[in-house]
């Protein structure tokens, strides 16, 4: 039974948390929310660190009800903290080692090697951890709370202590985890560009309370969250490379659902940056609501390389009074655009209407 259910109440002096969730028992669920918005009390609960009432059952098993309370300790949880904290004394072997002897050997799921590999930390091994890059602390660090074989990983905002280029450094070993484990994460952030390229399930979390709960792209595409994302509200499309063109170092991805033969295959495929991945590679994209502009008429003549036919689902009006947000559907895909009302009232868009997404290539985030 691949399920975690999570309810908690908690309350102090200014704030409580009230939480009752259902989340997927496999892939990576972000706890999304700003700054005092209760992600990290939420994680410390289902850690057993903060005492709640209420109840937790991961994969079938009871951590917590109202007749028992798992320890920390007998939990099967990797924690991954802001700051890596390993002991300074030790090199990096010993440091990972140390987590090693929590598990029997016959509970080892993820050895010392795969762990070591999987984050690329094999040449750091005997070094200690004063001689680390902040960087390589936390990529040990993750690699720590991997090797007590977890049966759910907890991830504190692993990136937040890091500058904008050694978090760039551990994201792609970050969706190495994603693509290559099957355990289940529960990764707490504040910022859109790491959910967006490791979540599968997102909660949005205000005050302590569940605001939204759900699949990536479905939850991002809602038009009542935005105001929470800002400059940053958009979607998050899953695909697959399905062209490479090695002159210009475009890639070709295919989203949306498939698409009968003789439809036209620009309508349902995105250029982007060549990332260097093959044909058929699963790939990811984020497009920006403020990127997107809408056209009535279908314009090859610009700049412009990605122009997908699309139809309005639902206008709203955004947080400035001088714009709004327009839901669309391309082939079956979400999609979110950033418009002036005028040009709103000016392209007279409704749900139902038939119109031309116009994307820029540069502008995706793949």
């Amino acid at each position: 039974m691949n399920a975690i259910h999570a309810r908690f109440k908690l309350d102090y002096p200014g704030f409580s948390l009230d939480v009752d969730l259902d989340l997927p028992g496999v892939g990576v669920t972000a706890l999304f929310g700003p700054s005092g918005s209760g992600k990290t009390t939420l994680l410390r609960c289902v850690a057993g660190l903060q005492h709640a009432a209420g109840e937790l059952r991961v994969n079938g098993a009871v951590w917590q009800d109202a007749d028992s309370f798992l320890p920390t300790h007998r939990r099967a949880i990797g924690y991954v903290f802001q700051e890596a904290s390993l002991f300074p004394h030790l090199d990096i072997r010993r440091n990972l080692e140390y987590g090693l002897r929590r598990v029997p050997e016959a509970r080892r799921r993820v050895s010392l090697k795969h762990a070591v590999d999987l984050l690329g930390i094999g040449h750091l091994l005997e070094r200690k951890p004063d001689h680390l890059s902040g960087g390589e602390r936390q990529r040990v660090g993750i690699a720590r709370a991997l090797v007590v074989s977890p049966d759910l990983l907890l991830m504190d905002e692993p990136l937040a202590a890091l500058d904008l280029a050694r978090k760039q450094e551990i994201l792609p070993y970050l969706e190495r985890l994603h693509d290559d484990l099957e355990i289940p994460v529960l990764y707490v952030s504040h910022a859109p560009d790491e959910v967006a390229r490791l979540a599968d399930h997102l909660v949005v979390l205000e005050e302590g309370r569940v605001v939204a709960s759900g699949g990536l792209g479905e939850t991002l595409a809602r038009l009542d969250l935005p105001i929470q994302l800002g400059e940053d509200a958009g979607v998050v499309l899953d695909g697959e490379v399905a062209e490479i063109d090695a002159h210009w170092h475009l890639a070709r991805v295919r989203v949306g659902h498939v698409l009968p033969e003789n439809h036209p295959p620009g309508q349902a495929s995105l250029w982007v940056r060549d990332s260097g991945h093959p044909v058929g590679h699963r790939a990811r994209v984020r497009i920006l609501a403020r990127d997107v502009s809408l056209a009535l008429d279908r314009h090859d003549d610009s700049s412009i390389l990605n122009t997908l036919s699309a139809t309005v689902l639902e206008v709203v009006d955004d947080s400035h009074p001088a714009l709004a947000l327009v839901r669309l559907d391309v082939a079956g895909a979400p999609l979110v655009a950033r418009l002036t009302r005028r040009s709103v009232h000016g392209l007279g868009l409704h749900p139902g209407k038939l119109v031309w997404a116009q994307i820029k290539a540069v502008a995706l985030i793949g």
